[in-house]
């Protein structure tokens, strides 16, 4: 595993979450959208695919929605995608290095991936904001394709008018690595992403 300055990456990470979360509307393209949540997607600046922005209202409480998202116990047990997910090292309760599997999607078109991801959660303005990025680490499972998260985070705030109620604005930018068409992964992205709302709703009202 790579030497990690806890400090500087954790700073680095949000002031690049802040910078895509000021991104002008007229820069993103509709890449998906289905019942109150929306996707959209514009060139990373990090490698050769999108940066994917995804955005929603969910009924819920912003920490409780956090919980869920960010490595810990409640994420396996409704993301459907997450196969497995193990926690290599913990610097304190907010900042962990966290490996995890996912399935394959698309008939299996695209195998099951395996990333190593610094993860960091922080205040945001009056929420919570959750983020990470992939890093170097030499072992690899087999039967796996190691992928990798560039700068990605979600921002889950409350309501003005209704606290219960919170926005979650999701920033993602996967490359899947392995032989894959680019259309195919535009296509797994903007659902997968869709899906993921749809899985998170239903575990919070269960």
């Amino acid at each position: 595993m790579e030497d990690i300055d806890v400090h500087s990456k954790t700073a680095q990470l949000k002031n690049t979450l802040l910078d895509y979360h000021c991104i002008p509307e007229n820069d993103w393209c509709l890449a998906k959208q289905k019942g109150d949540v929306t996707a959209w997607r514009k060139l990373s600046e990090e490698f050769g695919g999108f940066l994917y922005k995804i955005e929603g209202i969910i009924e819920d409480d912003h920490r409780r929605i956090v919980d869920y998202i960010r490595p810990g116990p409640y994420r396996l047990h409704w993301d459907s995608l997450m196969m497995t997910m193990d926690i290599i090292k913990e610097f304190n309760k907010d900042c962990c290095v966290m490996c995890y599997t996912t399935a394959g999607q698309l008939l299996n078109i695209v195998s099951p991936r395996e990333f190593i991801d610094f993860s960091y959660t922080t205040q945001y303005d009056n929420g919570i904001l959750t983020c990470g990025n992939s890093i170097e680490y030499e072992k690899v499972q087999p039967n796996c394709v190691r992928g990798f998260n560039h700068p990605c985070g979600w921002f889950c705030v409350p309501l003005q008018d209704n606290p219960q109620h919170s926005l979650l604005t999701g920033y993602i930018q996967t490359d899947l690595r392995g032989m894959l068409p680019q259309k195919t992964v535009d296509l797994a992205m903007a659902s997968t992403l869709v899906n993921f709302y749809v899985d998170l709703k239903k575990a919070l009202k269960a």
